[in-house]
């Protein structure tokens, strides 16, 4: 009896069509992939203002821990209300540069530097910080001149600024008249955090209100803490639709600098 070969390759339809889903399967694990690790590992985001000099210029690609602090609503993309408070919280420690999202609408990203714990009392006076009731130390560097929003210069004072827990970092000062040199004492509720921009005359934070600035923030708010410049590029000159900026402005000096 003469055997039979029945044939098991799929019609060149039924191919296509499996070659199609085995294509989509594909791209549907690699974003499940990219999604895990941008919510549970890292984040990637673009300085957009000069708030944090001289800590981060505008047009620093920075990465993001997710994981430093636990995770909340704010740590899935769109901040989707499908549950309240931290999971796995760990408590922030007070000079950590740190994104968050802004209270007044739960949604635009914010980068500043926690000034204030649950409990303390913050206070400008002439200029000074003073974190409950006692100077914060800081050594005078001199003058530096600082590009303004406008692509102007301005000379601005720079100084050394040495927390109560020892942690030193940078800040910048544009003279002592600054409309937020002088403030109330803000007591900082339970559960919310007191931020402040290291360009302290050109930072809209938790010195002003809410409704126009940065008020308090609560734990929920905040999406990781600032880890690494992973890039660099002159925001005032680079741009996506000329290449050529891609190099001639980059700032290499800031490649892979660790954030303090």
């Amino acid at each position: 009896m003469a055997e039979t070969i029945k044939n098991t390759e799929p019609s060149g339809g039924a191919s296509a069509l499996q070659e199609f889903i085995e294509i989509v399967k594909t791209v549907v694990y690699a974003l499940g992939i990219a999604l895990v690790l941008r919510v549970l590992l890292f984040q990637p985001f673009t300085i957009p203002s000069a708030s944090m000099v001289p800590t981060l210029l505008e047009g620093d690609y920075i990465i993001v821990s997710k994981f430093s602090y636990g995770f909340s609503r704010h740590s899935i993309p769109f901040s989707p209300p499908i549950f309240h408070g931290r999971l796995f919280n760990t408590a922030p420690k007070r000079g950590d540069v740190i994104v968050f999202k802004l209270p007044r609408d739960g949604h635009t990203d914010y980068i500043k530097r926690l000034i204030g714990l649950p409990g303390d009392r913050v206070q400008m006076i002439d200029n000074q910080l003073y974190i409950n009731g006692k100077a914060v130390p800081k050594k005078y560097l001199g003058k530096v001149d600082e590009e303004t929003d406008y692509g102007l210069t301005q000379p601005v004072d720079r100084y050394a600024e040495t927390n109560p827990e020892g942690r030193t970092y940078t800040t910048d000062d544009w003279g002592p008249t600054g409309d937020m040199d002088n403030t109330e004492v803000f007591i900082v509720p339970e559960g919310n955090y007191f931020f402040m921009g290291d360009n302290r005359d050109n930072s809209l934070d938790s010195r002003a209100p809410e409704e126009i600035g940065v008020g308090y923030v609560p734990a929920e708010n905040l999406v990781g803490k600032a880890q690494m410049i992973l890039l660099s590029w002159d925001a005032h000159k680079a741009s996506l639709f000329k290449p050529w900026t891609w190099v001639l402005d980059a700032r290499p000096g800031r490649f892979f600098n660790i954030i303090k």
